[in-house]
């Protein structure tokens, strides 16, 4: 796997269930989101015996700084015959950034029933690498395909798009897991904004973030990233989200609530 991606999510152990990130960061000039989300996933995962995750609920307090190390210390709320119960603090500086608790349970039959898939998107391939500005490190390890490539004027990654690690994964699922939940934080404070609303925004953040597991993802397989807007009011617009194999199957599902402030 590249060697990027892999020392992000590389935790070292600071004792009982306490661990530290001191490898490389993304984000310009504050930390990304989605590294927080899914190292915090990480440590999570590293404190559940095995268990695969299948939903993640994450509240950001402080922006990060790219530039200091990340710990997280985890709590084990509940381990019970099929589902454990994880609360993680990111902090830097003694302070939280990041509040994310997950669930995991273990596999066990069931029913097999989904919505249908979207109809009339592209495959990723023949699609083009979306140009992204120097500053844009977040794609570092992952490859990208826009189905709708935005105007010169407008951000350069938009939904839907397709995405996939850029060499294999370890098939291990939790890591995965993480991978995924690294790129679901990626566009959707754009895509949360109303239907014609004004490009430009004072404040454009994420203020909580979800994730629901429902099957197995592969990072390293072309997985389908569609998010849209469901409501604005206020300072805040809420957004919801799928994550697709290349078959239609439903992977994932995401909502992310983010804070819209628009310039006075």
């Amino acid at each position: 796997m590249n060697d990027g991606i892999t020392r992000l999510f590389d935790l070292n152990p600071l004792g009982e269930d306490a661990f530290l990130a001191t490898g490389p960061s993304v984000g310009w000039p504050r930390l990304f989101g989605g590294q927080v989300a899914g190292q915090s996933l990480r440590a999570a995962c590293l404190t559940a015996d095995g268990r695969p995750p299948h939903s993640l609920h994450a509240y950001f307090i402080r922006p990060g700084s790219p530039d200091e190390p990340l710990r997280f210390d985890v709590a084990r709320t509940r381990d019970g015959r099929s589902f454990s119960t994880r609360h993680v603090t990111a902090s830097q500086g003694g302070k939280p950034i990041l509040e994310l608790i997950a669930s995991f349970h273990s596999p066990e039959d069931g029913f097999d029933w989904q919505a249908p898939a979207p109809s009339g998107v592209p495959g990723p391939e023949g699609l083009h690498e979306p140009v992204l500005p120097t500053f844009f490190k977040h794609p570092v390890g992952f490859d990208f395909r826009v189905v709708d490539p935005p105007a010169e004027t407008e951000f350069p990654m938009a939904h839907p798009f397709w995405f996939r690690a850029s060499a294999l994964v370890d098939d291990d699922p939790a890591l995965h897991a993480c991978l995924v939940t690294y790129v679901s934080d990626m566009a959707v404070v754009s895509s949360a904004r109303a239907p014609g609303s004004p490009r430009r925004l004072a404040t454009a953040v994420t203020l909580d973030h979800a994730v629901w597991f429902h099957r197995q993802p592969r990072a390293d397989q072309w997985l389908l990233y569609s998010v849209d807007p469901v409501t604005n009011h206020g300072a805040r617009g809420l957004a919801r989200g799928t994550l697709h194999a290349q078959d239609g199957t439903l992977l994932a599902s995401v909502a992310q609530e983010a804070l819209l402030r628009p310039e006075s």
